[in-house]
């Protein structure tokens, strides 16, 4: 069952309910004007269709806590456009729109085991494991003599993605992805 979040104590990543719809805080920015009530501007996307909306409310306000489960499920296969999820204790298998999880999408490998984020039974949303190991498909061989400046080149992983990568990355090579940021992090021996 959800709670009662005081204003004061919202931080990024809360999900709350306003008007009965579920919301995830993105940014939270108190202010304090010399003069008059403080207040809390809050920037909240919403979980259903994504919209981001900016709401101020009065210092010291209450705020109905989102009745949210994360629930660990396994990612099968894409269906048209929805991808579908196993939970891997009751094996009841839910589908969660393909645009939902945005650009992560391409960090979402087969049989990878994530966090499915439920509304009311509802599955709104998709927390992937915050590295995945990827190999590289395809990237253009590096330079010598390139090593001067930290210098990235584009390269394609197994989903399509791409993501930028030092000289010495090969076609063949297994690297580490930070999911949060798309950003390359290591090298790793998957052989």
């Amino acid at each position: 069952m959800a709670g009662i979040i005081d204003i004061n104590s919202l931080r990024k990543g809360n999900k709350i309910e306003v008007d009965g719809e579920p919301f995830l805080v993105v940014t939270v920015d108190f202010r304090r004007p010399g003069k008059g009530t403080p207040s809390v501007e809050v920037r909240m996307k919403h979980m259903l269709t994504g919209a981001v909306n900016t709401r101020t409310w009065k210092s010291g306000e209450k705020l109905q806590a989102a009745d949210v489960e994360d629930r660990e499920m396994q990612y099968l296969y894409e269906e048209g456009d929805a991808l579908v999820f196993m939970d891997n204790g009751t094996y009841e298998q839910v589908s969660i729109p393909a645009e939902q999880l945005g650009e992560m999408r391409g960090f979402l490998l087969d049989n990878t085991n994530v966090s499915v984020l439920l509304y009311k039974g509802r599955a709104v949303g998709v927390d992937l494991p915050t590295f995945v190991d990827m190999e590289v498909i395809e990237t253009e061989p590096g330079h010598k003599g390139d090593t001067a400046n930290n210098v990235l080149k584009p390269a394609k992983l197994t989903t399509g993605v791409f993501v930028p990568v030092p000289l010495f990355v090969v076609v063949g090579d297994w690297i580490r992805v930070d999911t949060r940021t798309g950003e390359y992090c290591e090298r790793v021996n998957k052989r």
